[in-house]
């Protein structure tokens, strides 16, 4: 009997400017502590990541500025949309980020929030650095290439 195939993941919000503001050095996987109502507020991927980051505050990893939308039923079970959320992270993950964020000019930026193959919400974050403008400007050129490029493979094609 064959395997069944292993699900997806389903992604719940992408923080796109992270990519664009940062070099992402090294990604981790971490849980995130929440509450009934907000689980079944992201279940209809009603999440902002814009403008959220990461600190290490006491031996604990801390998310702030990620806006859950109340839940539609919710009632008095709704908490604080844009609350300070806990990260679940591994002792010595905390201990390296938290020594890897003592160098001048690192961040703890989240890129993804997620439910996994078992329905877990998950947040990805990354270990970044700040892009210098120059550096942005970079990268949209190398877009544009890269675009103008499938553009003229495209058309050869035909």
């Amino acid at each position: 009997m064959p395997k069944p195939a292993k699900p997806a993941i389903k992604v719940i919000a992408r923080n796109k400017a992270a990519r664009h503001n940062y070099f992402i050095d090294e990604t981790y996987e971490a849980g995130i502590e929440l509450t009934g109502a907000e689980v079944k507020s992201l279940r209809d991927r009603a999440a902002n990541l814009s403008d959220s980051y990461c600190q290490i505050r006491g031996g604990q990893t801390w998310l702030y500025g990620l806006h859950i939308h109340p839940y539609q039923y919710g009632s008095v079970w709704n908490v604080d949309p844009d609350r300070k959320r806990r990260l679940l992270l591994h002792r010595q993950q905390i201990d390296s980020l938290d020594g890897k964020l003592r160098a001048k000019g690192m961040a703890l930026v989240p890129l993804e929030l997620y439910f996994d193959e078992h329905n877990r919400v998950k947040v990805q974050i990354g270990l970044a650095r700040g892009k210098k403008l120059y550096d942005k400007r970079d990268d949209i050129s190398r877009r544009d290439q890269d675009r103008e490029i499938q553009r003229a493979l495209k058309e050869r094609s035909r």
